[in-house]
């Protein structure tokens, strides 16, 4: 997702699988520079090595368990809100929001088309 909020990549996976899983997918085009902005899930040594790589920023807060605490920059944490106004705009749409489609082809036609209205606002 770019600064504004509005949708840049998208990936759907099965369920149970975690979305640490798709990181190098997402990262792949991530300009020198940028800030990459990340929950506690993302805190792992590998995701956080990837995005340093790439000459990027990691604002990703430590997890509980880590033993030493990396410091991050607050006030741009704060704009990690915009990932989840992104997906409350697509749920506006009820039939992203209740998963109507069952195939995973159709549900993730339904969500891109969401996106494309987003992005037409």
């Amino acid at each position: 997702m770019d600064g504004l909020g509005n949708p840049t990549r998208l990936s759907l996976t099965e369920g149970q699988v975690h979305d640490v899983v798709q990181a190098p997918e997402m990262l792949r085009d991530i300009p020198a520079g940028a800030h990459v902005i990340a929950d506690k899930a993302y805190d792992s040594n590998a995701v956080i090595e990837l995005i340093e790589e790439r000459g990027a920023i990691a604002v990703i807060p430590s997890r509980s368990n880590r033993s030493t605490k990396r410091p991050i920059d607050t006030h741009i944490y704060r704009e990690r809100h915009l990932v989840e106004n992104l997906f409350q705009r697509l749920k506006r749409n009820r039939r992203i929001a209740m998963r109507f489609e069952k195939l995973a082809l159709h549900f993730l036609g339904m969500v891109l088309l969401g996106c494309i209205l987003l992005w037409s606002k």
